[in-house]
């Protein structure tokens, strides 16, 4: 479609004369500003490179398999394998239509709602490159078009934190009912109420985020944050929807050509099965007795919890042959799987920031004294019944009957003295597929308590031994296109590897 609207404000301008296309001869004026900031939201769906490295850091879902699969489950920078990395579908497909959509809205009175939900939604994506590599581009980010930063700088992550606070607290205050109402956006309609929570939730995460650099800073902007009101309710979840048009990119991976290549992780599917969790009937599927891709059949499926098993971290194709013999298996395809054809298929939804995260963040702010409504115990309890809800919106063959929520919330509850644990925990499993987020409120909480991967150790040079991947690294195109400001930033960030730490990720 742009290619065409360009075609015609180009012939147009010939005919006024050559002069004409010295005025925004790159950039149409007509085009409506929700496309691009619905272009943006589609295109937010995470990667593949986020299930190689994020879900794979977290311990959700691993593959024993190398080359464009080698990531987290390897201890292995692979930022020059073909994958497009997180950075790269963030920078083109998603901050340059969300800039675009907020440049073409700013200076419209009646497109004033429209301006602000595009300065929440890029704020949100900013957020996630910031918490993936620490330092980016952020004051010229996706402002090579408009005001031709091809060689954009880039801001220290603590410079950027408070002005994503600034950006979200600014956006959510003058977004108003009053105007006109963009019923055209596919992330909530246009209602002003639902998008107000989505900016306070993200409020809540960034100041969760500050709890290790600056507490005092946190609690006030987790104040701020419930005072405005948050996302406490799976009616108000701000989630992607795909179908066949718009597929779901690890969805559509995962039915494709590496249908047999990625399991659950041990650590994820022990923490459901030990705990008696319904959601691993509703997520996990093992092909019985398969010795290859073609045996992965239906006929042979089962979600019975109790035959379920992960598969162990940091093994490749040769050590995973002796794994699975020891755990009994047939082969390692014998592995339990996410069910791709509920959980997992190419019209499957992604989560971006929901009640049951929220719930648990305000369970911890809570516990921590930051804040005054409702308990801890009972914003836990909210949290889990959410995510457990939430299941069915995948398939209603992954819903969660009411009663074995009730059960497993009755059987679970916050208790003295692991609340922290406990609580990051859950946010662990609440967060499953929304790999940046699970990523990041690891390394900032520290839980669940995970044992660091051992492959490729004790000499890895990414990954010193007993450690985790800590952020992900600038890829290739950075380095050797934006060499001067990408090592400007590496200069004062630190070291350019998997291990160094970001600004808010403090030990």
């Amino acid at each position: 479609m742009k290619k065409i609207i360009f075609a015609i404000f180009f012939f147009a301008s010939c005919e006024k004369g050559l002069s004409d296309l010295n005025i925004n001869g790159t950039n149409s004026t007509s085009l409506d500003p929700a496309l691009l900031l619905n272009q943006a939201i589609i295109n937010t769906s995470f990667p593949v490179k986020s299930l190689v490295f994020d879900i794979g850091v977290v311990q959700q879902m691993i593959s024993p398999n190398g080359g464009v699969l080698a990531g987290a489950n390897f201890n292995q920078d692979s930022r020059d394998i073909t994958t497009q990395p997180l950075w790269t579908a963030y920078y083109q497909s998603v901050i340059k239509n969300t800039y675009d959509a907020l440049t073409r809205s700013k200076d419209l009175p009646n497109r004033s709602n429209m301006y602000n939900m595009a300065r929440i939604y890029q704020t949100y994506v900013f957020m996630i490159l910031t918490d993936e590599y620490g330092d980016i581009p952020y004051t010229d980010g996706g402002a090579g078009l408009v005001k031709g930063a091809l060689f954009p700088k880039y801001d220290r992550q603590q410079d950027i934190y408070p002005l994503l606070i600034q950006e979200l607290t600014e956006a959510a205050a003058a977004l108003n009912t009053t105007a006109v109402i963009e019923t055209g956006d596919i992330l909530y309609a246009g209602n002003v109420d639902k998008w107000k929570k989505f900016a306070n939730s993200l409020l809540l995460r960034a100041g969760m985020r500050l709890s290790k650099v600056d507490p005092t800073q946190a609690q006030s902007i987790v104040q701020a944050a419930v005072a405005g009101g948050v996302i406490t309710a799976n009616a108000d979840n701000a989630y992607i929807r795909h179908d066949a048009n718009y597929t779901q990119p690890i969805g559509n991976t995962l039915n494709g050509g590496e249908a047999a290549n990625f399991y659950l992780a041990k650590p994820f599917a022990d923490q459901l099965k030990n705990t008696a969790d319904p959601r691993l009937t509703a997520i996990a599927i093992r092909y019985v007795g398969a010795t290859s891709g073609a045996g992965q059949t239906v006929a042979v499926g089962t979600t019975d919890p109790t035959k379920q098993i992960g598969m162990p971290i940091g093994n490749d194709n040769g050590t995973i042959v002796a794994a699975a013999a020891a755990d009994g298996l047939a082969s390692f395809y014998d592995y339990s799987q996410v069910d791709r054809r509920r959980m997992l298929k190419i019209s499957s939804p992604v989560f971006l920031v929901t009640a049951a995260q929220t719930n648990l963040l305000l369970a911890e702010a809570r516990f921590q004294g930051w804040i005054n409504t409702g308990s801890a115990a009972q914003y836990f309890a909210d949290g889990i019944s959410a995510h457990m809800d939430q299941m069915v919106v995948y398939d209603m063959n992954s819903a969660v009957s009411t009663a074995a929520r009730d059960t497993y919330i009755a059987a679970n509850p916050l208790t003295a003295g692991n609340e922290l644990e406990q609580i990051n925990t859950q946010y662990w499993i609440a967060s499953f597929l929304n790999g940046p987020e699970a990523f990041a409120n690891f390394r900032r909480s520290g839980f669940p308590t995970l044992t660091p991967n051992p492959y490729g150790q004790p000499n890895n040079p990414d990954v010193p031994n007993g450690t985790f991947i800590r952020r992900l690294t600038y890829p290739t195109s950075e380095l050797s296109v934006n060499s001067e400001n990408v090592n400007e930033a590496i200069s004062r960030q630190g070291p350019d590897k998997l291990s160094t730490r970001i600004w808010w990720d403090k030990q």
